[in-house]
């Protein structure tokens, strides 16, 4: 048998060390900050879960609770951040999923060629843009816009629906789930597009043959081949809306110990709670505030899996059928 070369021996285990090297971040990630939580997790139980008061109480006395060091009075309950986090980008996915599949199908079916590249290139320069400039232009924008113009009309013609009444506020629900909305917009639109494009010319050709108009084909052919594709694009459109701290810190209002009471009310989220908290957390002489915000990252980093595993799952077992099962001419 003739002996594998060495460059051959060298490709393989480079590139299987570098696939095993995401399993190891991960599991290196979680075995850093699990120990770190560890101290909040026996101080605060499960009432970190189900409750809103979050006071570090860092006036207070040391004591020690369950062989751990905390400050008397304090109290941590991220319910308001989690609340936040799973309202705002559920409406990023709201919005952000139809206005994405809009922009793929209009590049892949609808506009002419010679536009199609440089329409492409803005989409992902989109997505290119820090965040931070998305919270700026929120500030400047999309805030005020919210507080004069679209809040008093939405609350003049719909104000009947509960959630929908109340004072209009700048920051606040919308404004985080409309801003995460347009950061996703990019990714659900490029991955879309790019899976769009591989549908086989001979399904689209023999539909238009059999009479079949631009927007049946779309439907009929298009959408149901790019299917998982499509779901993978949504998938990593909520991965960013969850993650998303900076955009969300400027426009979110950064409310505590209070659930949002309607549509425009200020919220706030794990990412950006955490991270505007850092500062006040290391004078914490106990060390459980930050303790605490890793327990919070704990939490996120453990929602993203899930919704990762659920959409695996999902496709698996055949809830997103795959695209040879659905395609009807």
């Amino acid at each position: 048998m003739p002996k594998t070369p060495l460059a051959d021996l060298a490709y393989k285990y480079v590139t299987a060390l570098l696939c095993c090297g995401a399993l190891l971040f991960i599991f290196f990630i979680v075995v850093i900050l699990i120990p770190y939580s560890y101290p909040s997790f026996v101080y605060n139980g499960l009432k970190f879960f189900t409750t809103i008061i979050w006071n570090p109480a860092l006036n207070g006395n040391l004591i020690t609770v369950h062989g751990v060091k905390a400050l008397s009075g304090s109290s941590y309950g991220l319910l308001v951040f989690l609340y936040g986090t799973l309202v705002s980008s559920g409406m990023a996915v709201l919005f952000g999923v139809p206005a994405g599949l809009a922009v793929a199908i209009f590049l892949t079916q609808i506009a002419p060629k010679q536009i199609v590249a440089p329409i492409s290139f803005l989409v992902e320069l989109l997505a290119g843009i820090p965040s931070v400039i998305f919270g700026f232009w929120g500030i400047l924008v999309l805030g005020p816009f919210l507080l004069h113009s679209l809040e008093p009309q939405m609350i003049k013609y719909f104000g009947f629906i509960p959630f929908l009444q109340g004072p209009p506020y700048s920051y606040g629900f919308l404004g985080s789930g409309l801003i995460l909305a347009i950061m996703i917009v990019p990714i659900i639109a490029s991955i879309s597009r790019d899976v769009m494009t591989q549908t086989p010319v001979e399904q689209k050709e023999g539909a238009k043959a059999l009479g079949l108009t631009n927007w049946e084909i779309t439907r009929k052919i298009v959408l149901p081949y790019a299917r998982t594709g499509i779901i993978g694009a949504v998938i990593l459109g909520l991965g960013r809306a969850l993650g998303e701290t900076m955009a969300v810190a400027f426009v979110s209002g950064s409310a505590i110990n209070i659930i949002p009471p309607n549509f425009y009310s200020p919220i706030n989220t794990l990412s950006a709670f955490m991270t505007l908290s850092l500062d006040s957390a290391f004078t914490d002489p106990s060390g459980m505030y930050v303790s605490a915000l890793v327990e919070c990252a704990v939490t996120l980093l453990v929602i993203t899996m899930l919704v990762n595993v659920i959409a695996r799952a999902m496709v698996k077992q055949g809830f997103i059928r795959s695209a040879e099962g659905v395609i009807r001419v």
